[in-house]
């Protein structure tokens, strides 16, 4: 496979040109490790092409990952997933959609909303023990498109433990009401790759962004942008301008486009042999005493989540133990522990955790129920004007009643609990505490 975007940085590189442009390190090496990258490091220069064309390049490199993908169009997002997210629901805007959307979003989507001033009817999962995580039933979003015309449903899927929902189904659905289907898929770029193809746009979705860096070989802030409904194609370069820097980054757009050689020569087998790591580690002696999620529908096999409670253990005690053995995961709470694989990982990862999570003793405590009551917080004014209000910050113990006015969840999980705009319940209240949120802002008296 070509890859365009490589190849011309690597001759720009040796070719002698003197240079007289952006950025102001002019490729020199210096002394630090980073400084090594510098002779790849451009801005838009004759021949470059620039990422907001539809030719050139860079162009050229998305279509390579297009036909790997099977999309009707992909484009690079040096943005991470959350630029896409924006675009996606720019277009949504352009389109006069209303957006439903699954609880269980991320920041950047309410983020979104403030800056699009989108206005947002929830469907709530069936929670368990955690609010990233949860049950979608289709009579729900079934339930919403029956009362919302010309509608979008914006759904996660894979979550962040690793669930996914029914995809095809949902499309299903959604098309039967002529609803768009909007699949934020930042966790699941390797969907298409397994012996099943599970990726949205295969299963129906009109768009997904895949976070390339989340799961692939790529730089953190390399992200796609896929298409499956033709309409919106013409649209998503010009939208998306309108969010990005006008300065993207070549080193992350070449990390894509080496992405697709691997994508194309080398994910596939390592898949499988990722399959078998994980299938033996979870058989093995050190997982009997560790309880790892099976969500109902669907897995991404990749994460790797403990249900730490379940198995008798806080969740944050057993991530010191991880680290003081120098594990470090992807996100732990009193609850679970999010660990993340790669098709770059070997036997030795694999051999590795087992043999730490096999050397981690502990006397399992007893098990209440952690069942999550989330009814719906009652909405006060839009996210928007919430947003954008006058706030202070006080004590979660304290904010029973009032408004929630900007929405500060650490990421991650960067799931929000309650929304810009809502007033904050008891229930609030009790989940924010369990995931150990101290304060919160809330509308000025």
């Amino acid at each position: 496979m070509n890859t365009p975007i490589y190849d011309y940085l690597a001759k720009y590189s040796e070719s002698g040109f003197l240079r007289m442009h952006m950025p102001g390190h002019k490729g020199r090496s210096s002394e630090n490790i980073l400084s090594k990258v510098y002779p790849l490091d451009i801005t838009e220069i004759t021949d470059a092409g620039n990422l907001f064309e539809n030719d050139g390049i860079i162009s050229e490199s998305e279509k390579n990952a297009s036909r790997i993908f099977g999309t009707k169009a992909t484009f690079y997002s040096v943005g991470g997933s959350t630029l896409c997210i924006q675009t996606m629901l720019a277009l949504m805007k352009y389109d006069h959609r209303n957006v439903i959307a699954v609880r269980n979003a991320h920041r950047s989507f309410l983020s979104a909303c403030v800056l699009l001033d989108i206005d947002v009817s929830w469907v709530y999962p069936v929670y368990e023990d955690s609010i990233i995580s949860g049950t979608v039933l289709l009579c729900d979003i079934e339930e919403k498109l029956k009362k919302t015309s010309n509608a979008c449903l914006y759904i996660t899927s894979p979550d962040y433990f690793g669930s996914m929902a029914d995809i095809k189904s949902i499309a299903e659905l959604c098309h039967r009401y002529n609803a768009v289907l909007v699949v934020d898929n930042a966790h699941g770029a390797c969907l298409p790759f397994y012996k099943e193809n599970m990726h949205p746009i295969a299963l129906g979705a009109d768009m997904c962004c895949d976070s390339a860096h989340k799961m692939l070989p790529a730089l953190t802030g390399a992200a796609y942008l896929h298409i499956g409904n033709p309409v919106y194609s013409s649209k998503v370069k010009e939208v998306m301008t309108m969010f990005a820097s006008t300065s993207p980054s070549y080193l992350i757009m070449c990390s894509l486009d080496l992405c697709n050689v691997f994508l194309e020569d080398q994910i596939k087998q390592r898949l499988k042999s990722s399959e078998k790591y994980i299938a033996c580690l979870k058989r093995s002696d050190a997982l009997k005493r560790f309880k790892t999620e099976i969500p109902e529908f669907y897995s991404e096999p990749l994460h790797f989540t403990i249900n730490a409670y379940e198995s008798g253990i806080n969740g944050l005690k057993l991530a010191a133990m991880l680290r003081k053995r120098k594990i470090e995961y992807e996100y732990a709470d009193n609850t679970h522990i999010i660990m993340l694989f790669s098709p770059i990982d070997d036997a030795d990862v694999y051999n590795r955790l087992e043999n730490v999570l096999d050397s981690i003793q502990f006397q399992p405590s007893e098990v209440s129920n952690l069942k999550i009551n989330f009814p719906a917080p009652e909405k006060y004014m839009t996210i928007r004007e919430a947003a954008f209000s006058e706030y202070e910050e006080i004590p979660v113990e304290k904010s029973g009643g009032r408004v929630c006015a900007a929405v500060n969840i650490p990421c991650p999980p960067a799931i929000p609990i309650v929304v810009s705009g809502e007033i904050i319940s008891d229930e609030c209240i009790s989940i924010m505490k369990r995931f150990g949120i101290e304060k919160i802002k809330t509308l000025k008296l």
